[in-house]
């Protein structure tokens, strides 16, 4: 069996899309397992191994069952297997909105164009900003969502001199700023946005206010 043709997946499941431009509606999330950054403030460590090997088609039909238009693929890091390349373009072809959540230093060149990218930027907070793949900003597009988790006042001067010298808004108006949740707090971030009239959007983890923090596969 081709590489391509299987995945190893931690968890597929439906609830609500927690973050980004489609956040509070219903989405079948396909977790992928496996990693190569170790961010300090991961909240899907449990993901970083194990899982279970299956069969690409196995993934779509368990993926379709759960009949909901949204579906994302995430991880860990799903741009590490080539199977997801191609599952993500199964999955347009079935008709469905499809998301695929990235870190930013996979190569999200090659996509199928249908994809909805949802990238990444790696602040110095995270412990991998030396990861981050600047040269993937040539293959984003206004449909495509630029993420920045923000742990300190310095991860916020990191996000705005990104967005402001590498032209990001000028690339896609979906910026969107969230905050590590109980390091850095919404309000702060919120009053540093309006003072430099950053042309972002500033949003929370939905899935931590409903659930909380520790919960997982939600």
């Amino acid at each position: 069996m081709a590489k391509e043709d299987t995945l190893v997946i931690h968890e597929i499941y439906s609830s609500i899309q927690g973050e980004s431009t489609f956040a509070g509606l219903l989405c079948t999330f396909v977790r992928t397992t496996g990693c190569n950054l170790r961010c300090s403030w991961c909240d899907t460590a449990q993901a970083f191994y194990g899982g279970t090997r299956m069969a690409r088609s196995e993934v779509l039909a368990k993926a379709l069952a759960l009949d909901t238009p949204l579906v994302e693929l995430t991880g860990g890091e799903p741009l590490l297997q080539p199977g997801a390349r191609v599952l993500l373009g199964e999955l347009c072809d079935a008709g469905k909105t499809v998301l695929v959540e990235t870190s930013g230093e996979a190569d999200v060149s090659g996509l199928d164009p249908r994809v909805h990218k949802i990238m990444d930027l790696k602040a110095p907070g995270s412990g991998e900003s030396h990861r981050n793949r600047w040269s993937n900003l040539a293959h984003l597009t206004p449909r495509d969502e630029v993420k920045i988790v923000l742990a300190s006042r310095e991860d916020y001067e990191f996000a705005r001199a990104a967005i402001r010298d590498r032209g990001i808004t000028a690339i896609t108006k979906n910026v969107l700023l969230s905050t590590v949740f109980g390091k850095l707090a919404t309000k702060d971030l919120v009053s540093w946005v309006v003072e430099d009239k950053l042309e972002v959007r500033v949003q929370l983890q939905m899935h931590k206010y409903i659930w909380a923090p520790e919960t997982q596969g939600v």
